[in-house]
């Protein structure tokens, strides 16, 4: 479908759950998409490493799609751009320190010569088509966290990406509350607000406030050799830590390739200039346990950053009885597994373990609920349409939006076609918005065939029925729970399938699909009998 005299929206991703951002804007026959994110590979697609947003439908459209525009650099908002940037063809935009990463990643990937990639300075408008765009910065936990202020002949937007309020932020200048106020005077047709965190009851909290804790908490634990984990896009964070390394007399030691990489951009982009000079692993386990600060990747039990290395004694850093780490970051739903199983390789070797729990070492980079009345109060939008968050989080803020006033609400999930204007805002039409799986170097659906067979396989197991076709059958099983009964089972099994296939007549006998058949099943109807479970069964019949 084209847009006509009329404000669309459709996110592909990112609304229904956390992560993935995709979203879509329609104005009179062209499209504007803001955000190009992914998330990390779930237990329900095993073997997958990242998945994607499938972008289908703008695809099919992309010669009226005008740009792709960046909110800021977390992975959920910019990590597909290499993987679908030249197939879409249009030009991206971002903030500069955004666009280094991003650049980073279209060079990694071969094709930085291939995009057209923008840097916008942060106040400066740009138009789009129909669209008329400028960056409003607002406080996240990464440099350059911004929302757009979207001008269309139907109305205004206010897209917030991802935000918080903070009073003293340590990285860049948010916008005020006044000049927030002022987009509201001038009029603000939808609210587009993130969502993640609308169960929280108080405000998410400041950097300085952090920076406070882990200066207490560092000092607490004088002689003590200290890690702390945390983000690495965090720039405010790693900021802090200098300070915080300076103040107690420690040298500061990085361990984590994506905190290289940040440092490197942010000080090319004019952040963490001040940052302390750092020591290198060896210098590092040669200083006295007290004058040293470790920073590293790792704090949501990835199985290859810095810190699960180091609780498996693997890396070059060591920590022993007595050592402390600081867990400065948020417990992401879905790592709980596996940060604690980092956590308890931890304690095993008798590592003291702080998290925000314990100390307010950690500050959420969303919106809480007094943040979000505040920012419904100054901007004052006709219509509150709530993204970012599983659908329990958007209902809740819509509820919120009507409680302090807002006429309109619209609630709204990946796929959904919505009219903003003019008229009644709501749903009127829904398009594809399916997931695609990174797996090995392909990209795959999500339901596509190969992944239906992994997620089978994973449940159930295999069986595998050799037909070497002069009536001698082979049984061999991967992944059934019978261990010691693993021989008489296959014995069982190829009898019942000679039986099974004895039992076949006239043309049967020599019918191909037949034979795979009822051997198949005969095979599965022994696993099940022995094991319980319905394996995947592959037959195999040699050509004649």
């Amino acid at each position: 479908m084209k847009p006509g005299k009329e404000l669309l929206f459709c996110a592909l991703g990112g609304s229904g759950e956390i992560g993935m951002n995709v979203n879509l804007y329609g104005c009179e026959g062209k499209w504007l998409m803001v955000d190009l994110g992914m998330t990390f590979g779930a237990n329900e697609y095993p073997g997958t490493e990242l998945v994607f947003a499938d972008l289908e439908f703008i695809e099919e459209r992309r010669k009226d799609l005008l740009g792709v525009v960046l909110t800021h650099a977390h992975e959920d908002h910019i990590g597909a751009v290499p993987y679908f940037a030249q197939e879409l063809g249009v030009p991206l935009y971002a903030t500069p320190f955004t666009a280094k990463l991003v650049n980073e990643k279209l060079e990694e990937a071969g094709i930085a010569g291939q995009i057209e990639l923008n840097v916008i300075d942060h106040l400066d408008r740009f138009d789009l088509g129909p669209f008329g765009i400028r960056y409003v910065p607002l406080a996240h936990s990464i440099a350059e966290g911004n929302a757009l202020l979207i001008d269309t002949p139907q109305g205004r937007i206010f897209h917030t990406g991802d935000w918080k309020l903070d009073d003293e932020p340590l990285i860049g200048t948010p916008a005020t509350q006044a000049e927030l106020t002022a987009i509201g005077d001038q009029g603000v047709l939808a609210l587009v607000c993130d969502s993640t965190n609308v169960f929280n009851p108080k405000a998410s909290g400041s950097e300085g406030v952090v920076r406070t804790a882990l200066l207490e908490e560092v000092k607490r634990h004088h002689g003590k050799r200290v890690l702390v984990t945390t983000f690495a896009s965090n720039v405010a964070r790693l900021h802090t830590l200098g300070e915080v390394a300076r103040a107690t007399n420690r040298r500061l030691c990085v361990a984590g390739r994506s905190l290289d990489r940040i440092i490197r951009t942010g000080q090319a982009c004019g952040y963490l200039r001040d940052l302390p000079e750092r020591v290198d692993f060896d210098t590092a386990m040669s200083l006295p346990r007290g004058e040293v600060l470790i920073v590293a990747t790792g704090g949501q039990g990835e199985p290859r950053a810095a810190l699960s290395r180091i609780a498996e004694d693997t890396h070059p850093i060591a920590l022993e009885a007595g050592d402390v780490v600081l867990f400065s970051s948020r417990q992401i739903p879905g790592n709980e597994i596996s940060i604690g199983r980092i956590q308890n390789r931890l304690a095993a070797r008798d590592v003291t373990i702080v998290t925000d729990r314990q100390s307010e070492i950690h500050v959420s980079g969303h919106p809480g609920r007094p943040e979000l009345e505040a920012l419904y109060s100054w901007l004052r939008p006709q219509i509150l349409m709530p993204v970012h968050g599983e659908v329990r989080h958007m209902k809740e803020q819509a509820r919120l939006g009507k409680a302090c006033g807002i006429a309109k609400t619209v609630v709204q999930e990946n796929g959904d076609l919505v009219r903003l204007a003019p008229g009644k805002p709501g749903k009127f039409d829904e398009v594809r918005a399916g997931r695609l799986l990174l797996d090995g170097d392909i990209i795959t659906p999500a339901d596509g065939e190969a992944m239906v067979m992994r997620r089978r396989l994973a449940h159930n197991g295999l069986v595998i029925v050799v037909l070497d076709g002069k009536g001698r059958v082979h049984v061999e099983s991967i992944g059934l729970p019978l261990d010691e009964d693993h021989d008489e089972f296959v014995v069982e099994a190829a009898q019942d399938v000679s039986v099974a296939l004895s039992k076949l007549k006239g043309g049967q006998r020599h019918d191909r699909d037949v034979i795979v058949e009822a051997a198949r099943l005969a095979a599965r109807r022994a696993a099940q009998r022995w094991s319980g479970k319905k394996p995947q069964v592959r037959v195999i019949l040699p050509e004649h």
